[in-house]
């Protein structure tokens, strides 16, 4: 599997304290099945994105650990000045450098104007993947909205444990209409620490598998992850078209 969403660089937000820590994270990581894992930092006003910091340590612990291979990213906070800073430094933020950016909600007001940030990103060639919208008190209320945002060509991140129940119980059942509506493209950890938020994602790959089957569950927790490390198109959004069973709905051209 291939983890697109981890606070695995220590130091720099509330994700990983030390080393050590990370060590441990990737060690867990690559104990339950996952051979990549994205270091995604939060970038928002708490938090300033480091980028140099965070490559110089993503470095060291891919020498350190070997496996799973660590990658870099960010966690975007949507926001008009963020956007402006991004669209002057494109690929400063995304996946890899690749098209692929992770975006993160606020909490609780998203204003009118979040569609056209993300067709602006859109335009200028970005696609985004708004993480964790099960666990948006605003958007899990109307589900219809983050519809409209595939439609427009983001892509929708659930967290492993909001799919196994450890969000509480309104975001596992975001998480289980998402899935059912086939708004779902990956499935990922947002691990902050070896414990309360630990990488696994083999129970919530199960729990897909007994929900809704073990092709879907490759699809969303190995394969389009992997397509967007890699900068390739991917199953489900606007990327392409397919011919999915008649049960599983993904949104095509």
């Amino acid at each position: 599997m291939t983890d697109t969403h981890s606070h695995i660089v220590w130091g720099v937000d509330d994700g990983a304290t030390t080393m050590d820590v990370s060590l441990t994270m990737l060690e867990i990581a690559a104990a339950n099945g996952t051979t990549d894992i994205v270091a995604t930092p939060h970038a928002n006003p708490k938090y300033p994105f480091q980028r140099e910091v965070v490559l110089e340590r993503i470095q060291a612990l891919n020498q350190a650990a070997g496996s799973p291979k660590v990658h870099f990213g960010c966690e975007f906070h949507l926001s008009f000045d963020n956007v402006d800073h991004l669209m002057k430094n494109l690929r400063q933020y995304t996946i890899n450098g690749k098209q692929y950016l992770l975006v993160e909600c606020p909490d609780f007001h998203i204003g009118q104007h979040t569609e056209s940030v993300l067709g602006r990103m859109i335009d200028a060639g970005i696609v985004p993947i708004v993480a964790h919208p099960e666990r948006n008190p605003v958007l899990r209320k109307d589900l219809t909205r983050v519809e409209e945002w595939v439609e427009l060509g983001c892509l929708l991140q659930l967290t492993a444990m909001s799919i196994t129940g450890a969000f509480g119980a309104s975001a596992k059942s975001a998480s289980h209409r998402l899935l059912d509506r086939g708004l779902v493209h990956i499935v990922a950890s947002d691990c902050h620490d070896p414990v309360n938020r630990s990488p696994r994602l083999t129970e919530a790959r199960e729990a897909v598998v007994s929900r809704c089957g073990e092709e879907l569950a490759e699809i969303i927790f190995a394969e389009n992850p992997r397509a967007v490390v890699e900068g390739a198109p991917l199953l489900g959004g606007k990327q392409i078209s397919w011919s999915p069973p008649k049960w599983y709905q993904f949104w095509k051209r």
